[in-house]
């Protein structure tokens, strides 16, 4: 389950997102809901993709993909 949080909203924000709720045929509630899933999501992948570069970049990696090699065009 869900923690209820309060935020504070411009009055310009606040009509904008009430709009687009409004065009998505949702409450506002359920908009920034999926807004900040969406967020959170992007964020963690983009974390992810990171650290991978990171450790792509390491002696060890470096070493691994070389013994492992690279699928030539006759692979399959």
């Amino acid at each position: 389950m869900g923690v209820p949080i309060s935020i504070r909203l411009d009055d310009d924000v606040r009509d904008e997102l009430e709009a687009q709720a409004r065009l998505r045929g949702v409450g506002l509630a359920t908009l920034l809901r999926d807004l900040a899933t969406q967020a959170a999501r992007q964020a963690r992948r983009d974390r992810i993709r990171q650290a991978s570069e990171k450790i792509a970049r390491t002696p060890a990696a470096k070493a691994f993909y070389e013994d492992w090699g690279t699928p030539g065009a006759d692979a399959g």
